[in-house]
């Protein structure tokens, strides 16, 4: 039987990750398996336990993909919950991380994102309009995809300069809106409302659709991002709504935004989660000096 906390682990992953059906489903069974592998179950065990159910799966016969995927699988989980506030601690802490090491969050130039607003830019009508948008918000804000699909119109009628978001554990943070932003929702809000048919009432949404949840969903979102991508001569699998999120964050630390602020402005319980796009920003920064600086050329 799936916990409360894997049930909101998994939506997270489907929501703000935008994971596949598939890989859900992998998720779940891994995690099944470390929930019985347990004698104290995901939420009450100890490193210990935690130690042993991991070096117990080679002994299963499992592969070894098999067992780096839900050594992944638990890892996730407990960083997840910690910064939920479930946990105070993390249990699996010292199983040991894949050789290649933890993969860094992937994310785009400040070019590449301009190439991205271009692309958008170039597509006719509303659905232009609506995608520079979509763009300019995610990259001004750093807004969880969940987040940014779930605003409200009537938050964002009177042009402000900063949202109140509402994000993970109910928890209320500001989100800043700069200048490009503000103009970017203007324009989709003279062609959103244009587009409503006389009389028919006002969908409550900044972005409507016609789907169940009556906004537009991450999946779709991340369609039009893939089509702006290719537009933008970028490898697709290089773009996401995530990836707009890692952008905003790696070119504030770039820029010399002080790590705690960035922490707030991303909504994170735990600045060890935001810490990982310091090393995005100094490998950046590293590859600049090796480029340009005199004594860094080869002879």
């Amino acid at each position: 039987m799936t916990t409360p906390q894997v049930e909101a682990f998994l939506e997270m992953m489907a929501v703000e990750r935008d994971a596949s059906p598939h890989t859900l489903s992998a998720y779940a069974r891994d995690l099944a398996d470390a929930e019985a592998g347990l004698s104290q179950g995901l939420m009450a065990a100890d490193e210990e336990a935690v130690e042993a159910w991991f070096a117990g799966l080679s002994t299963r016969g499992l592969s070894a993909a098999t067992a780096a995927r839900r050594r992944s699988a638990v890892r996730q989980f407990y960083r997840f919950c910690l910064g939920e506030g479930w946990r105070l601690d993390d249990p699996s802490r010292r199983l040991d991380a894949p050789k290649q090491g933890r993969p860094l969050p992937k994310t785009l130039t400040r070019d590449e994102v301009e190439r991205l607003l271009t692309a958008a830019a170039a597509r006719d009508g509303a659905a232009g309009l609506r995608l520079i948008a979509l763009v300019e918000l995610a990259y001004a804000s750093g807004l969880r995809v969940s987040e940014l699909l779930a605003l409200r119109v009537e938050a964002v009628r009177r042009d402000p300069a900063y949202l109140i978001v509402r994000g993970k554990g109910g928890k209320e943070r500001l989100a800043p809106l700069n200048a490009s932003a503000r103009e970017a929702i203007k324009g989709w809000l003279t062609a959103r409302d244009a587009a409503r048919p006389e009389k028919a009432p006002d969908s409550p949404w900044l972005f409507p659709s016609s789907g169940a949840s009556g906004h537009l969903t991450p999946r779709r979102f991340a369609q039009l991002l893939d089509q702006a991508a290719i537009d933008a001569d970028i490898d697709p699998s290089r773009v996401s709504p995530h990836v707009l999120r890692h952008a905003f964050a790696t070119h504030l630390l770039e820029g010399g935004a002080d790590l705690r602020v960035v922490q707030t402005l991303l909504g994170h319980a735990d600045i060890a989660t935001t810490q990982i796009y310091t090393h995005v920003a100094t490998d950046r920064l590293s590859q600049v000096v090796a480029a340009h600086h005199p004594l860094a050329k080869d002879d």
